[in-house]
């Protein structure tokens, strides 16, 4: 499906973002998945207008209806994949969604940050020495090589396929947790199944290859190694950092690097609240949401005029 713009994330910024996109008469598409981090708020009594307070699921699902009731269409699904369809001028984005792709000129990530390490021995050690966060970046430095994804779930799935078509091995690692996911969506497609097998065994720690200080494998609770030359870590779903390396997009650490109109260095594609860093609140949130709606808008209103 086709819009004129997609926003990734519900949250505060995405939310206000489609409200400033749809207001300025554009065909607007919000998807997202997972809870949201102001889902999580017990109660909020610093946002303008709630003299009582409101909880965050409230003020979260108000926001969701909200664009409804404007004309956005609100897909919930995971985005596991986006990637250039076509450069300037004419650029245009894919988006992977659940079973299904949708595409537009111009995006706003508004996913948050959510880079999750897991609670395994070894891991933080052995960042940038093998244990990665990237497939799509660091994949093709570990061709023909054995290495495994941590992970349960449709991310570790994208990452693991995405890597069988470079390396020797590829393992998801679900270090204890529910396969379910993963060997649901393996059974529908046969070749995959071929180059991915799943370890559903706790890991207990993370070893260095005797021959130098990168990794060498991974040693699970019950004793046995698995040798590896690379680990990929990828826990819930992706946030926007994920997104953003994929894309080759600047950052400003783990933060998306983008200027006063929250335009990132790609093309049509826009950035806001928790995913470019700084005051992590609603306010400021739901300002660079708005901010960046009408960027996108303004950005697509040029090229409808080209």
């Amino acid at each position: 499906m086709n819009y004129d713009i997609i926003i990734i994330g519900a949250g505060p910024a995405g939310i206000s973002a489609s409200l400033y996109a749809r207001r300025s008469n554009l065909n607007v598409a919000v998807i997202y998945s997972g809870e949201s981090q102001l889902e999580k708020a017990h109660k909020i009594d610093n946002y303008y207008g709630f003299p009582q307070g409101i909880t965050g699921p409230e003020l979260y699902a108000a926001g969701i209806s909200q664009a409804k009731n404007l004309g956005v269409e609100v897909i919930e699904a995971e985005v596991t994949h986006i990637e250039m369809l076509a450069p300037p001028p004419l650029t245009q984005y894919s988006v992977k969604a659940g079973e299904k792709e949708y595409s537009a000129p111009a995006l706003v990530l508004a996913t948050g940050n959510k880079k999750l390490r897991p609670a395994i021995e070894g891991i933080q050690e052995f960042e940038g020495k093998g244990v990665s966060y990237c497939a799509v970046c660091d994949g093709f430095f570990f061709r023909k090589k054995n290495v495994a994804v941590i992970g349960n779930g449709t991310f570790a799935l994208s990452e693991a396929s995405h890597l069988a078509h470079i390396a020797d091995s590829v393992t998801i690692l679900t270090d204890g947790k529910s396969d379910g996911e993963v060997k649901s969506a393996l059974e529908k497609d046969g070749e995959l199944a071929q180059k991915i097998r799943i370890d559903s065994r706790k890991v207990s720690k993370v070893v260095a290859n005797a021959e130098s200080s990168k990794v060498g494998g991974i040693v699970f609770e019950d004793g046995e190694t698995l040798v590896l030359d690379g680990i990929f870590v990828a826990l819930g779903s992706a946030g926007a950092a994920d997104f953003a390396k994929k894309l080759g997009l600047a950052l400003n650490g783990d933060s998306i690097a983008s200027d006063d109109k929250m335009a990132t260095n790609a093309p049509g594609i826009f950035s806001c609240g928790n995913a470019n860093g700084g005051l992590l609140q609603i306010c400021k949130a739901v300002y660079e949401g708005g901010v960046a709606g009408l960027s996108a808008s303004d950005y697509i209103r040029k090229l409808k005029k080209n």
